[in-house]
């Protein structure tokens, strides 16, 4: 009986130094991809415009696309990135009902007041319409500031236009930087509440 604990005793030390090795090496490569894609301009740039393609409004092309692809419609859009900035930002974060909001998607209080946000699943380089009418809604509401949110970028007069409103412009690359910092904000989280599991 004491050769089969010593044995089990054996098996059980072996998986679990398996597991201790596996999780080093997975936890390792993890943050080579991060470290990868913080210093890779052009995986950023892709992770855009997978962005743009997971929550464009679908097309005829869009019935035939794998199903290992995430498809979104562009109202999750808004819960997406209502997520990413209560994450990355800090506050609070409320998605605007999507009709009747004045053209205001996402609403984000922190310490410094109220912000209002617009977002625009967008292909091209947006023009300073979103930005004006955030612009107006900050204005009516008293609002501190603003976000305009892209998957593309924004034409030259519309950046020109939002210069002294204090509405920041985050295009897509700057998106997957957000998005990149909620995630490892999140993984610092669980890290917090269970260390002893990570």
């Amino acid at each position: 009986m004491i050769y089969l604990e010593i044995l089990v005793a054996l098996l059980l030390a072996a998986a679990f130094f398996k597991f201790y090795l596996h999780k080093k090496n997975s936890n390792y490569q993890t943050q080579l991809l991060v470290q990868h894609i913080d210093k890779s301009e052009e995986m950023k740039k892709t992770l855009a415009m997978g962005l743009y393609m997971r929550f464009r409004k679908e097309t005829e092309e869009d019935k035939n696309i794998s199903s290992s692809y995430l498809k979104q419609d562009p109202l999750m859009f808004e819960s997406f990135v209502a997520e990413v900035f209560e994450r990355a930002k800090g506050g609070s974060v409320w998605v605007s009902p999507s009709t009747g909001d004045f053209g205001i998607d996402f609403e984000h209080t922190t310490e410094d007041g109220l912000y209002l946000g617009q977002v625009k699943c967008y292909r091209g380089d947006l023009p300073f319409e979103a930005i004006a009418l955030v612009h107006s809604n900050m204005v009516k509401r008293g609002a501190s500031g603003g976000y305009v949110v892209t998957t593309g970028s924004f034409t030259p007069k519309a950046k020109e236009y939002a210069s002294g409103l204090n509405i920041e412009l985050i295009e897509g690359v700057n998106l997957v930087d957000l998005w990149l910092a909620s995630i490892e904000g999140t993984e610092q989280e669980i890290k917090d509440i269970m260390p002893e599991y990570i």
